[in-house]
């Protein structure tokens, strides 16, 4: 049977308005930097813009904008209208969306269609979600007057920029708190064109303040002596370092970091809907997914049929352009990171697992890796112990339910797993035992705002999004599992 052929469909980017420079974003107005550094289309290499380079004493200026903004206006103002700024903000994102989605492709390197179907609404989602509960949050479970911690630092991660600017601002100006927000070095332009849409919401001055900047800048927000709370999505090694400098400081933190997710099949399993499972769980957003279904754990009695069925799904995954909205496969989003794949990658190799990946061929420009698996993994393998964060799978067995909860446990991580079997006595045994925030039966990466996300151990502290989000934004709440 032939491969059916797509001609290409690249979606229009006319609707982008893509600015040579952009300055901060720092009490209601655009304030140019002294310093620039240019964001690429990872798909090409080339520039598309200049980014400011935040310094200390703009991370201040910002600080005090959001001290303000929260004593003169934010904390003062009625929870029922705080509700109506998200509701506009989340209308907005809705209107934009096109723009939104186009932007986000051309700066992180996505496909088109994961950024227009997924993305982009349900960073909107966030804001509406979280409009309903600004003037419900007595019944949220917090005591009868619950109070915002303040000034909330935010950091967040290059993978899903505008979805997890979502997941921090949200909830923050939802339980009555203001922002000082730093976007990834190389995928800050949906967080300034996010700004423009603060106002177009005339959401008030020094609200949200948005620096933009290298790890020096996140530095200054986590040792800022007037924020009062931290969230941070992004490395274990990055949130290790925010974990000490805040230990003494006082300041309340939450962490979304790394995760090294196993993803079970049971002998049960209905096999063709777990290979789709097990493809959306490792290569959607090319593997830049801190909850990606990694390590794929499969019973031996069905290992050579799920083998033969994954390899023959992977040979149809379309790679290219993530401007085409037929592409299922995008860019890399840096050189730093194909490298950390790559060098990943060949330590799999050196160790003595089995490589494969389809025939496809990669574009000469740009940063491209290939769909990869690697077969024959144990769990000494660097590759079955460390995330990769890219669209490489390591393959491990089992025989008996007992020895895939140990092989899932047996890592520092605990963020998310998925388990694939018809036996739902199978699957909440298996979910009591599996140590990882989020689990998912029979499916893989599936989000809404309204759930809780979050892991344990090395994967991070406390819950975003949900009721349990709430909390880590309120000095009453407890932030927590």
């Amino acid at each position: 049977m032939s491969i059916f052929e797509y001609a290409p469909a690249p979606e229009s980017q006319a609707v982008v308005t893509i600015e040579p420079e952009y300055g901060l974003f720092i009490n209601g107005k655009f304030i140019n930097g002294k310093r620039h550094f240019p964001t690429v289309n990872p798909a090409n290499g080339k520039k598309l813009s200049s980014i400011s380079q935040a310094s200390v004493a703009d991370v201040n200026k910002a600080v005090i904008a959001a001290r303000t903004a929260y004593v003169k206006v934010w904390s003062k103002m009625a929870p029922a209208e705080r509700a109506k700024y998200l509701y506009r903000i989340a209308r907005i994102m809705q209107e934009r969306a096109r723009e939104f989605a186009v932007l986000e492709t051309l700066d992180n390197g996505k496909p088109i269609r994961e950024s227009r179907d997924v993305d982009v609404p349900l960073a909107a989602a966030h804001f509406f979600y979280h409009a309903g509960w600004a003037d419900k949050l007595q019944y949220a479970g917090f005591g009868e007057n619950p109070k915002p911690h303040g000034v909330v630092g935010q950091i967040i991660p290059w993978n899903f920029p505008l979805l997890m600017l979502a997941w921090k601002v949200a909830p923050a100006l939802a339980t009555g708190n203001t922002v000082v927000l730093k976007p990834a070095e190389s995928t800050s332009l949906t967080a300034l064109l996010f700004a423009q849409v603060c106002q177009q919401a005339g959401l008030p001055a020094g609200v949200v303040n948005i620096v933009t900047g290298d790890g020096a800048v996140g530095a200054a927000i986590v040792n800022h002596p007037d924020i009062d709370k931290i969230a941070f999505t992004g490395s274990t090694e990055v949130g290790k370092i925010i974990a000490r400098s805040v230990a003494v400081s006082g300041k309340s933190v939450t962490l979304e970091l790394g995760g090294k997710g196993a993803n079970i099949v049971f002998e049960d399993a209905a096999i063709d809907e777990a290979v789709e499972g097990i493809v959306n769980g490792i290569f959607f957003n090319q593997g830049h997914v801190c909850c990606a279904g990694s390590r794929l754990l499969i019973q031996e009695g069905i290992h050579d049929e799920v083998i033969e069925k994954l390899k023959h799904r992977m040979s149809q995954i379309r790679v290219g352009d993530p401007m085409d909205k037929n592409t299922d496969l995008g860019a890399i989003n840096s050189g730093e990171q194909l490298s950390k794949i790559k060098e990943l990658a060949a330590s799999g190799v050196a160790e003595g697992a089995e490589i494969w990946s389809p025939n496809c061929a990669l574009p000469d420009k740009g940063f491209w890796f290939a769909p990869t698996i690697f077969s024959g993994v144990t769990q000494a393998h660097r590759i079955a112990r460390e995330e990769i964060f890219g669209p490489v799978l390591s393959i491990l067995t089992f025989r008996t339910p007992a020895e895939a909860i140990e092989k899932a446990n047996n890592t520092p991580f605990g963020l998310s797993a998925g388990i694939w079997s018809e036996k739902g006595s199978r699957i909440l045994w298996a979910s009591k035992h599996l140590q990882a925030g989020v689990i998912w039966a029979n499916t893989f990466n599936k989000f809404d705002p309204t759930s809780p996300f979050g892991g344990y151990k090395e994967s991070g502290w406390g819950r975003e999004g949900g009721r349990h989000g709430l909390s880590a934004y309120l000095a009453s709440g407890k932030a927590g599992k």
